[in-house]
């Protein structure tokens, strides 16, 4: 079972490294508000069709629902905003490793709000995590984007990692497939009302050179969420989260394989992610 654990766990973490690349694809031909909306009906429509199959009506409890609606406009609508963001301005690289510090994040919460301890462990992740990020923010200069633009990836992962504390809450009253799919028919509704409202829908339904990169994007996206929530179902948490955190490491190998002509990978980008992935294991291993 925990090798089952494991597997889940890093095909979790291929899946979200190849929805990174194949969105960066599409956004050749297209723009962020297009693959967020298409990545958001994606979801809407494979998680609904798993929360019937594997979720009892009696576990699906109202009180959840203001925990997973804030958790929706705070982590699916903000958060991904600012991925998509991230990936479209620093490209994918940068934006995979640089998203992957929201553990650092929710641990840095945890202190603050709830009074957790501060340990060894965490000390040491977090040094090496500033590490990897002064080195990713110094390779800007050689890859054609500005530090200010890294603001759109960490507010990415503060968004991921804030609201992983509402969900704790969320958890309590309802399983987690049902708070998921609150999660992404939210961001939906949200995002669907605002494109309308700010008259650019028309321009979120891609083309047909992008459609199919957002639409497999949205789906190794979702995937990969499902398979960690397996994963977290059948493993240890302590196991389960560094594996999936070494998403970034996928996302340098297939810029490599894949996105070589648009994406320049540096020695600061490979070692800074490198060094943030490192961190992640640090606070989340232990």
């Amino acid at each position: 079972m925990a090798f089952t654990a494991h597997a889940l766990a890093l095909t979790g973490a291929l899946c979200s490294a190849a929805a990174t690349i194949t969105f960066r694809q599409g956004l050749r031909h297209s723009n962020v508000h297009a693959g967020f909306w298409i990545n958001l009906v994606v979801g809407f429509i494979c998680v609904w069709v798993a929360t019937f199959l594997t979720v009892p009506a009696s576990a699906l409890h109202a009180r959840a629902l203001p925990f997973f609606i804030g958790s929706g406009l705070l982590g699916t609508v903000a958060g991904r905003f600012f991925r998509f963001k991230g990936i479209e301005t620093v490209g994918a690289p940068v934006s995979a490793a640089i998203n992957n510090l929201n553990p650092f994040i929710s641990t840095g919460l945890a202190i603050l709000l709830l009074g957790e301890l501060v340990t060894l462990p965490i000390l040491a992740g977090t040094c090496v995590i500033v590490l990897g990020t002064i080195l990713l923010s110094m390779s800007g200069r050689y890859v054609g984007f500005r530090p200010v633009h890294l603001l759109y990836p960490f507010l990415s992962a503060f968004c991921f990692g804030a609201v992983a504390i509402i969900r704790k809450l969320g958890l309590s009253h309802a399983p987690p497939m049902f708070g998921y799919a609150i999660n992404v028919t939210t961001a939906f509704i949200a995002l669907t009302a605002y494109l309308m409202v700010s008259g650019q829908f028309s321009t979120a339904t891609g083309n047909g050179k992008s459609l199919w990169y957002f639409v497999v994007a949205g789906m190794a996206e979702n995937v990969g969420v499902l398979l960690v929530l397996i994963a977290l179902g059948q493993g240890q948490v302590s196991i389960v989260t560094p594996l999936n955190g070494t998403a970034p490491l996928f996302v340098l190998a297939l810029t490599f394989v894949f996105l070589k002509d648009i994406e320049r990978l540096t020695g600061r980008i490979v070692l800074g992610t490198v060094f943030i992935v490192l961190g992640v294991f640090l606070l989340t291993a232990w």
